[in-house]
Parts: C-alpha cells; structure tokens; sequence
C-alpha cells in the first residue's frame, strides 16, 4: 500500500516479526493470528521444539515462515546449539535478520508479546526520520482478570525514573519498594528495527552498529506491546521455578530496587512462605483488583483492552 505525505504518494514500508517460540500450538496461532490482523507482512517463527505440534497449520500461511529449529539447523547456521533460551532467541533474530530481505522492518518480540498500534503502525513506521534506525516500543503489563469481562487490564508506567519509583511505592503498598514501576519482567520494552543494514547486531533489548547503541533511537509512543507475562496465577506459578532459575527472575539480572534484585525478591518470599508468600505478592501485584485499577487510573497507567484472540484465531487458522 501507498500513503501520501506532503503531497507525494510513497510507498509504505513492510514490516515483519521474529520470535523463538516453544509453546502450545493455541498460543502460537493467537500470537499470529493477532500480528496478521494488524496487516504484518512477514512472520519469522523459530521453532524451539522440533517436534512442536500443529506446525502444518502455521507453515501453511503464506505470510509465515517457519524454521524448525532441530541439529541440522543449529550445525548449518552456529555449529552448535546454544544452551541458553535467550541466546538461542538472539541467533534466531539474527538469522531471521540476514536472510532475504522481505521487510523493511523488523521486530522481534516473544509470542506472550502483543504489538498495540493506537494508530496504524505502517503510518506510525513510515513517519520516522531516515536516520531513526530503531524504535522502542514500551511494554504494558498484562493484570490477571477477576471478572468474566473478555477485557484484558495491562498497567503501564513513567518513563522518569524518580516519579516512577514514587508512583510504584504509592500503587503497591506491601512490595512496591522492591519494584521498577510493578512490573515483574521487562521494562526497556523490545525494539522495532530498520533491515539491509551491514554490521548491525541485534540483542534482546538494544541493538549495535560498529560502536554505536541504538543509533537514532526514538520511542514509538503510538504503540505499546502488551506482554502477558503472568495473565493468571496458575500460568505465574507454572512458570516460577524456570524463571527464577533461568529466566526472567535469575540471579545474573542485577537491576534492584532497593538493594534487592527480583530474584532475590521472590526467593525471599518463597523460603519464608512458600506458594502462599508468592499468592498474596500476586494479588497485590498482578490481580486486577477494584482497588488497584482505581490507583493506577489515577495515575494515567491503565490500559484496558479486548484482545479477541480466539476471534482472529477462527479467521486466520479457520482451516485448523
């Protein structure tokens, strides 16, 4: 498609996705089926599980291109398989990368991740300078639903730092003190980011060219990335133990608030009170309860949306 900008008709720049996935075949397609709504032109799926089931569904979408991510494939591309998820998650960007070159730009984001355009993204795109080669999109977090309402409730949060450590004590009054804005994973956000570029080195949350970090980085402001990272306790629970031992709680992340890293938070909570210390840190934290959509509204750090996935699911995977 064409968009026309000062009275010139130019063409609008293609976007596609990457991600590394070892997840239910439902999660996979709603990951998807989302994306493709929202008019991506390619989707780079990484297959973690070379045995994943369903994988005739996603391969036969002519917008996805799927790696199944066995032996030969780690030998012909590093020679071996990188033991840890999050650098095998950087090779795949980068494999994804240097291949021919279908998009304009490219994101890599993790299948719980949700771009949110409050405008179309393609516009959104197609407006940064020539020389903005990477654009952050900053996360909301998803809170667990204590209603049957189909709308999804994700806090937000400032971007200055002072404000936002006095917003978190005042949202979170038991646990806000050990928090970076209530969030328990990620708050840099993921990063949307210009291809056909020699020499650039894309990680998980920043990306380098020579010696240069994020070169003309600007926040995309009209989007946000909606991350489900624990939309329900049972799903916070499933995935405790592997987070706080390889994930996004383990002990080499060193960010801490208050002297205390997030690992040694809920490692604290766990030896002193087990699954119930976790269960009142969660309804504090993570529950969309009345009273803390209240504290968050005020602030301006709600957003509240209807993802409709099973909707895109049927109307993209109808033949599934």
């Amino acid at each position: 498609p064409a968009r026309r900008i000062g009275g010139i008709m130019v063409t609008a720049p293609k976007w596609g996705i990457v991600t590394t996935v070892k997840a239910p075949i439902k999660d996979i397609q709603n990951f998807c089926a989302h994306h493709l709504e929202l008019g991506v032109h390619r989707i780079y799926l990484y297959l973690d599980d070379p045995e994943q089931d369903g994988q005739a569904s996603l391969s036969d979408h002519p917008k996805i291109r799927v790696q199944t991510c066995d032996r030969t494939h780690w030998k012909r591309h590093l020679g071996h398989r990188p033991k840890k998820h999050q650098n095998r998650q950087v090779e795949n960007a980068r494999h994804a990368y240097e291949r021919r070159i279908e998009v304009d730009w490219l994101c890599h984001i993790d299948v719980d991740e949700f771009l949110w355009p409050l405008t179309d993204f393609t516009g959104q795109l197609a407006d940064l300078p020539s020389d903005c080669l990477v654009a952050r999109i900053r996360p909301a977090e998803a809170l667990a639903n204590e209603s049957p309402d189909p709308v999804t409730h994700f806090k937000r949060l400032t971007l200055n730092a002072a404000k936002r450590r006095e917003q978190t004590q005042e949202i979170y009054p038991t646990y806000g003190g050990f928090l970076n804005g209530g969030f328990l994973s990620h708050v840099q956000g993921k990063l949307i980011y210009r291809t056909g570029i020699n020499g650039l080195k894309a990680k998980i949350h920043n990306i380098f060219l020579d010696d240069q970090k994020n070169p003309g980085e600007m926040e995309l402001t009209g989007t946000e990335l909606l991350h489900l990272h624990a939309k329900s306790w049972d799903s916070f629970l499933g995935a405790f133990h592997f987070r706080l031992e390889q994930g996004s709680y383990r002990s080499e992340l060193k960010a801490a608030q208050n002297g205390m890293t997030m690992h040694q938070l809920f490692q604290t909570i766990y030896d002193e009170d087990g699954e119930a210390g976790l269960r009142a840190f969660y309804d504090e934290v993570c529950t969309a309860s009345p009273a803390l959509l209240d504290r968050l509204r005020a602030r301006d750090l709600l957003s509240s949306h209807d993802l409709a996935l099973d909707r895109k699911r049927s109307v993209h995977f109808a033949q599934h």
